[in-house]
């Protein structure tokens, strides 16, 4: 690849982004191990990167371990990580578990790979984690991320709901942490080109066409493009959430609230 002119303007907006997420979520503490969930992928290099800069700044003490899960994909490409990991000085790991063949085996030839190939994959890389004694798991899902899964459930599972950028796991031994939950995909893939990372493309799920995903990429990105902004304020909306005025009962007692119980900003309503 052609060597990209180095943009401080980018790095910048990057470093910050991370910044405003590490802090507001309290994602870092002193004496945390974080595994690094290594993909291959832009989004994961980048996130790596970023975790490096925060670590060398100094202000919190903390340790890196990169893991990848190799999952047998035919023609992955096994010395591509290690190398790149053993040249920047990253401790890492290497994962091997066959989910290719599971994942193939149960789902039918046409029908979307991600859902089950995601649960094998996380439940693997919280084994690792909890065998390394790492007590944080970085995730490299990034803003728009976040947005396209807020409306992937909205549109086909009828739930209110996406990517939080920290949460405890189901067996509450590891925390999960998104640091670029505030960052751009665009910044990202500018990023990404001007470091020059040797990416590994998905060769399973994020090879297949027709995915409900990138029909939503595909939708927000157009209304973006039409009505630049409508993202950040969609985005927005996600930290200025107002559980009283939404319709869930569980959420709610509507069935006894009565007059005198009605709560002032329901009144201003």
């Amino acid at each position: 690849m052609a060597s990209v002119k180095k943009d401080n303007r980018l790095i910048k907006r990057l470093h910050k982004h991370v910044w405003e997420a590490v802090l507001k979520y309290n994602m870092i503490s002193d004496g945390d191990l974080i595994m690094v969930c290594l993909s291959g992928g832009k989004d994961s290099y980048t996130m790596l990167d970023m975790l490096r800069y925060i670590q060398l700044s100094g202000d919190m003490s903390f340790e890196i371990i990169a893991v990848n899960l190799d999952q047998k994909q035919p023609g992955f490409p096994e010395h591509i990580l290690p190398e790149y990991l053993q040249k920047i000085g990253v401790k890492y790991e290497i994962v091997e578990k066959d989910t290719y063949s599971i994942v193939k085996d149960k789902i039918p030839e046409g029908k979307t790979m991600c859902s089950l190939c995601s649960r094998l994959r996380r439940g693997n890389l919280y084994t690792t984690a909890e065998r390394l004694g790492a007590n944080k798991l970085a995730l490299g899902h990034h803003k728009n991320d976040i947005l396209e899964t807020l409306f992937l459930n909205l549109f086909y599972s009828g739930r209110l709901e996406t990517m939080p950028p920290k949460y405890l796991t189901d067996n509450k031994k590891h925390v999960v942490i998104r640091p670029l939950a505030h960052c751009e995909e665009s910044d990202i893939a500018k990023f990404s080109e001007m470091q020059d990372y040797p990416i590994i493309p998905c060769t399973l799920c994020g090879s297949q066409e027709g995915l409900q995903r990138q029909a939503v990429k595909e939708l927000l990105n157009s209304w973006n493009n039409k009505y630049p902004g409508r993202l950040e304020s969609m985005f927005t909306a996600m930290q200025n959430v107002r559980p009283t005025h939404l319709l869930d009962s569980e959420l709610n007692d509507f069935t006894n609230l009565e007059k005198d119980q009605i709560v002032p900003e329901l009144i201003k309503a």
